[in-house]
C-alpha cells in the first residue's frame, strides 16, 4: 500500500488502515503538497504525505486565527465591523487599498492590517500569547511585523489541527467574545450540507515557500478538522490550496 495514501482510525488503541482516493487529488497537483483530516474525537483520520504533515513551516496568514482571538482580546478590535484605516500606501493586492473592516481584512488576508495589531501588541506579550496557546515558539528577538511570514514562527499540519481542535473547545486563553468575533469572520460557506471555517495563507519569500488552507467543516454527522499546505511558490497556483481541501473532503465524504 502506499503510504502516502492512508486512512487511519484510531478506535479503542485498534488501528485499521483503509485506502482513500487521495492520491489521484495530489497527483493531478503541480505542486506537492499535504492534507490532515481528522474528526473531532480523533477516532478517524485520513493523512496524505505524512512526511511532509510532519515538517513545520511558517505559518503564514493562518496565524490571523490566533491574532484575531489577540486583538479582541487586547481590545484593539470590538467586532467584525471594526475600521482599518487604509494610509494611502499602494499595495500589489488591490482589495487592500482601502478601508478595511476586521471581516474584509481576514477575507481578503489583509497583511498591514495585521501588522498594524502587531504593532500595538508587541514582542513581549506576543511571546507569552504564542506560549500559553502552545502554538509554535519564538525566539528572544523576531520581527514585530512578520514573524508569522517570515519562517520564524512555523507549524506542522499536525499542530495545525491540533490548535484548530483547542480552538474549537474553547481551550485557549481567550474570553468567549473573542471565540464568537473569530467564528464569526472565519465562516467562508454556509450551505443546507455544510459549514465551512477556513483561513489561507501563504510564505513565499522563504527556504520553504508554502500555501496553507486550514479550518473546519461542521455537518450532520459532526465536525471535520483539516490542514492542508502546498510548495506554493507563484501565486497562480494559490488556487490549489481550496480546491484540493474541498476535493479531498470530497473523497473523504464529508461534504
Amino acid at each position: 500500500m502506499n503510504k502516502l495514501l492512508v486512512f487511519i482510525c484510531f478506535i479503542s488503541m485498534n488501528v485499521f488502515s483503509k485506502e482513500v482516493d487521495l492520491e489521484n487529488i495530489f497527483s493531478s497537483s503541480p505542486a506537492e503538497g499535504t492534507i490532515v483530516i481528522e474528526n473531532l474525537d480523533g477516532s478517524t483520520r485520513y493523512v496524505y504525505n505524512e512526511t511532509r504533515a510532519n515538517t513545520q513551516l511558517a505559518v503564514a496568514s493562518t496565524f490571523k486565527i490566533p491574532n484575531t482571538l489577540i486583538a479582541v482580546d487586547e481590545n484593539l478590535v470590538s467586532g467584525k465591523f471594526s475600521i482599518f484605516e487604509w494610509d494611502g500606501t499602494e499595495y500589489d493586492i488591490k482589495e487592500w487599498n482601502q478601508d478595511l473592516t476586521l471581516a474584509s481584512a481576514f477575507r481578503v488576508s489583509c497583511v498591514w492590517c495585521y501588522q498594524d495589531i502587531a504593532k500595538k501588541v508587541g514582542a513581549e506579550k506576543y511571546k507569552d500569547y504564542i506560549k500559553a496557546m502552545n502554538y509554535g515558539t519564538l525566539p528572544d528577538k523576531f520581527d514585530l511585523q512578520n514573524f508569522w511570514l517570515d519562517g520564524t514562527l512555523k507549524l506542522t499540519a499536525f499542530e495545525q489541527i491540533n490548535f484548530l481542535k483547542r480552538l474549537y473547545h474553547h481551550e485557549l486563553p481567550f474570553s468567549p467574545k473573542a471565540f464568537i468575533v473569530l467564528k464569526d469572520i472565519m465562516l467562508v460557506e454556509n450551505t443546507e450540507n455544510y459549514s465551512l471555517f477556513a483561513k489561507s495563507g501563504w510564505a513565499r519569500r522563504v527556504e520553504s515557500p508554502v500555501g496553507w488552507y486550514v479550518g473546519y467543516i461542521e455537518n450532520n454527522t459532526g465536525t471535520w478538522f483539516f490542514a492542508t499546505n502546498l510548495a506554493v511558490e507563484d501565486s497562480k497556483q494559490l488556487y490549489l490550496r481550496k480546491q484540493i481541501t474541498m476535493n479531498a473532503l470530497k473523497s473523504a465524504g464529508i461534504i
